[in-house]
């Protein structure tokens, strides 16, 4: 490693990122094949806008011109709580229990990037943190911050997967790494305990069977189809089932940062409170969340699905202690 990248690893870190990591801008060819495969499929359900802008997605000289490097960055947002377990709440995925991760990491990066340009004044620094055309996830697996699990996340060996991903692509030429090996090995427990049979093959969702597709992307006036609302699990908002199972998260750190601890300590969502919620209440509420995304009818379907599934069981229950 050359001074420019422990500089660079450096000023990241005084951003608060933990994790920094280098790959060559070069064209995304074998995930394309990949990409290509998995949107032809329809696996993607709804989200056409991946379908959009495939060139700048798999090459970030169609993004900056002249690019010569990725610098992937990870941030830590692990805190230790447990998912709250009731009939008369929803679980949030824990990515959600607190403030919005845009916010929180926008500021950071716009830092990272003004120190970059300051530093090395001849070359450009464009940040992406899922709000644009870049697979972060593709570009950390390129360089050397971690591998792709089988229920697709990217896994790190000293934070698990609890990190957020973010992208600088800049003309700075910088020595890449060499890719990450995998450490998934033979485990298949993600695969195993997906309530929905979504990781449809190792590394592999399918967003049409997947909880945190139908309970955040799907749009608010879409019906959650039966044979998934079975099986939601007691998810109101997404759903951590992979990641909770994962071995490699045993190495999670708390993050320590109050921006990602639940919110009133609540890691779930009564079911009749959102039921009754207002406009006015839920924007107060949610103010800065990720849980916005959904919109309150999102959630108030959410939160009806989980609502007759405790009624369905309730029923099952009642009928086999007749029978009894």
């Amino acid at each position: 490693m050359t001074q420019k990248e422990q500089a660079i690893r450096t000023y990241a870190s005084e951003q608060g990122f933990e994790l920094c990591h280098f790959a060559s801008a070069a064209k995304l060819t074998d995930e394309a094949v990949r990409l290509d495969e998995w949107l032809n499929s329809g696996k993607h359900a709804t989200m056409h806008w991946m379908e959009r802008n495939l060139e700048r997605r798999l090459d970030p000289r169609e993004i900056v011109p002249d690019a010569q490097s990725v610098i992937v960055l990870g941030f830590n947002y692990y805190t230790p709580y447990d998912h709250e377990e009731s009939p008369e709440s929803g679980k949030i995925s824990r990515y959600a229990w607190g403030d919005d991760y845009h916010d929180v990491l926008k500021p950071k990066l716009l830092d990272l990037a003004k120190t970059l340009e300051s530093e090395f004044s001849e070359h450009v620094f464009r940040f992406y943190n899922d709000t644009g055309p870049v697979m972060e996830k593709q570009w950390a697996r390129r360089s050397q911050l971690g591998w792709q699990g089988k229920h697709s996340n990217i896994i790190t060996r000293t934070h698990g997967s609890w990190i957020f991903l973010s992208a600088i692509i800049t003309t700075l030429e910088l020595a890449p790494e060499t890719p990450h090996a995998d450490f998934c090995g033979s485990c298949t427990a993600c695969i195993e305990a997906c309530p929905t049979q979504a990781i449809v093959e190792p590394y592999v969702v399918d967003s049409t069977k997947c909880l945190s597709y139908w309970t955040i992307e799907a749009k608010p006036d879409v019906q959650i189809p039966d044979n998934i609302a079975k099986d939601m699990d007691g998810w109101m908002f997404g759903c951590d089932v992979c990641q909770d199972v994962c071995p490699w998260n045993r190495f999670s750190k708390e993050s320590g940062r109050t921006e990602f601890a639940p919110r009133e300590l609540r890691t779930s969502l009564e079911t009749s409170v959102v039921s009754n919620m207002t406009q006015e209440e839920f924007s107060a509420r949610f103010r800065k969340s990720p849980i916005k995304r959904t919109k309150l009818a999102g959630l108030k379907r959410n939160a009806a699905e989980l609502h007759k599934n405790v009624q369905r069981d309730c029923s099952s229950e009642s009928s086999q202690n007749t029978q009894t």
